[in-house]
């Protein structure tokens, strides 16, 4: 096995990683991942693809993340490692399809409509 590379996207995020066989080292944008993911539980979404098919420890994985904020950014490595995964072995596909990790969650903020002050809400209404 090669290098391995896939994208993966959430919100206005796009991850690009590069799994190859290693001691499981995480390198985020040329950082560690837990000095750039300083928030417990978005260390844990980076890394709970791996954990769910026992492979913390088997796989090394170098990411470069653009846009989006914190939470997008760990959200798309998340899908990109499980993509890569499945590429590696077949047999991964169900308990990360479980997880709905392969799904793309399509959710994105709302644009913003002429004529109110943000997407939806509208300015105070007066009968006289």
């Amino acid at each position: 096995m090669d290098i391995i590379n896939t994208v993966g996207r959430r919100k206005a995020s796009v991850a690009r990683i590069y799994l190859s066989k290693g001691e499981g080292k995480i390198t985020v944008n040329g950082k560690d991942w837990k000095e750039y993911f300083p928030i417990s539980y978005m260390q844990y979404k980076v890394i709970d693809p791996l954990v769910t098919v026992d492979a913390d420890k088997m796989y090394d994985v170098k990411v470069n993340v653009k846009g989006g904020g914190i939470k997008g950014q760990a959200e798309a490595i998340r899908m990109a490692v499980s993509r890569a995964l499945v590429k590696i072995d077949e047999e991964f596909r169900k308990p990360l399809k479980e997880k709905k990790y392969l799904t793309r969650d399509a959710r994105v903020v709302e644009r913003k409509k002429y004529g109110k002050p943000k997407a939806r809400k509208s300015f105070q209404f007066s009968k006289r």
